[in-house]
C-alpha cells in the first residue's frame, strides 16, 4: 500500500490510533465528528502509517499511527478535484476558498499537473464536515515528480493569485514539498520539508535523486 502526505484515512474511531501519549479531549471530539486522519510527512513503519489529527484551531495537532488494517478508506487530494465535490458543498457560496476552486482548476489544468485541495478546505470536501472559515486559506499540493522550469513556476503563481483568498502551494517533489512561493522566487537556499524533517538545500537540489 502507498500513502502520500495529505492522504486522508478513515478509520472507525480513536480505539484504532496508536500513540505514545493519552488522547486529550479535543481528539476524541474531533474524531467523534469526523472520522478522518491525515497522513504525516514522517518515516512509515512496519504496517504502521504516521498520521495527525486536526482540532478547531492551528494549535490543537496531534501525532499517532494506524494500522493498515484499521484503515476503511484513503481519500487524495487528487480525488477531490477528479470529483469537481466543491460543486456540491452547500457552503460553496459562503467559503470564498471554496469559490476559488473553479478558477484554480481551470488554472492548472493548463499546467497538466495533478493537484488537490488540502487543509481545513480539502478536509470539508472529504467529510462533509464543517472544517473551512470565510477567512481560511486555500491549501493546495502540486504533484511535480520532475523539475518544474522556473518561468512556469513564476506563471502559475501569478494565475493563481487572481483569487480572492491567499492560496498556499506546495510543490510535491521526489525528495520533499517546497512552497511555490519559495521556489518561484529563484533564490536559494530553499527551504524543504521532508520525511526527516526540513532541510535547507539549493534549489538545482530539489529534485536530484
Amino acid at each position: 500500500m502507498e500513502f502520500h502526505p495529505h492522504d486522508l484515512l478513515k478509520l472507525k474511531g480513536e480505539e484504532d490510533l496508536i500513540c505514545d501519549s493519552p488522547l486529550q479531549d479535543w481528539v476524541k471530539e474531533s474524531l467523534s465528528r469526523a472520522p478522518f486522519v491525515v497522513v504525516r510527512r514522517a518515516p512509515l513503519m512496519k504496517k504502521l502509517v504516521p498520521v495527525g489529527i486536526r482540532g478547531e484551531s492551528r494549535s490543537e495537532r496531534f501525532a499517532a499511527f494506524i494500522p493498515y488494517d484499521k484503515i476503511l478508506e484513503t481519500i487524495t487530494p487528487e480525488q477531490l478535484v477528479e470529483k469537481t465535490s466543491w460543486e456540491q458543498n452547500e457552503r460553496f457560496h459562503f467559503i470564498d476558498a471554496l469559490q476559488s476552486l473553479p478558477h484554480v482548476s481551470k488554472t492548472l489544468s493548463r499546467f497538466s499537473v495533478n493537484w488537490g485541495p488540502t487543509g481545513s478546505v480539502g478536509f470539508e470536501l472529504a467529510s462533509n464536515v464543517y472544517t473551512a472559515k470565510p477567512t481560511s486559506d486555500l491549501d493546495l499540493v502540486v504533484r511535480t515528480p520532475s523539475l518544474l522550469p522556473m518561468e512556469l513556476a513564476v506563471d502559475l503563481r501569478t494565475q493563481i493569485s487572481k483569487v480572492k483568498v491567499r492560496v498556499d502551494v506546495q510543490l510535491e517533489t521526489p525528495n520533499g514539498a517546497i512552497s511555490l512561493d519559495e521556489y518561484s522566487n529563484g533564490k536559494s537556499p530553499v527551504l524543504l520539508r521532508t520525511e526527516n524533517g526540513p532541510q535547507l538545500v539549493k534549489i538545482q537540489e530539489i529534485w536530484n535523486n
